[in-house]
């Protein structure tokens, strides 16, 4: 039986550091880091894939179309 594991991926160079993706994540698990990009922003970043439901709701806020939702296929033994 295969399942399927959802995470955000996020394009830091793009980030401009507005932290509405941290705000709307109900699992609370897309947060600021304090890793700076290139443009001098602060970056949002996932704290625990894991337990990403896939919801989307951080890629539908992000202003700059930062952050894609991957899905993984995963065949269960």
């Amino acid at each position: 039986m295969a399942k399927t594991f959802s995470y955000p991926v996020f394009q830091e160079d793009r980030c401009k550091g507005c932290a509405l993706c941290t705000q709307v994540c109900p699992k609370d698990i897309v947060k600021m880091s304090d890793r700076i990009n290139k443009k001098g922003y602060f970056v949002a970043t996932v704290t625990d894939k894991s337990k990403c439901i896939g919801c989307s709701f951080c890629a539908k806020m992000c202003p700059d179309v930062v952050i894609e939702i991957h899905r993984e296929v995963k065949e269960e033994e």
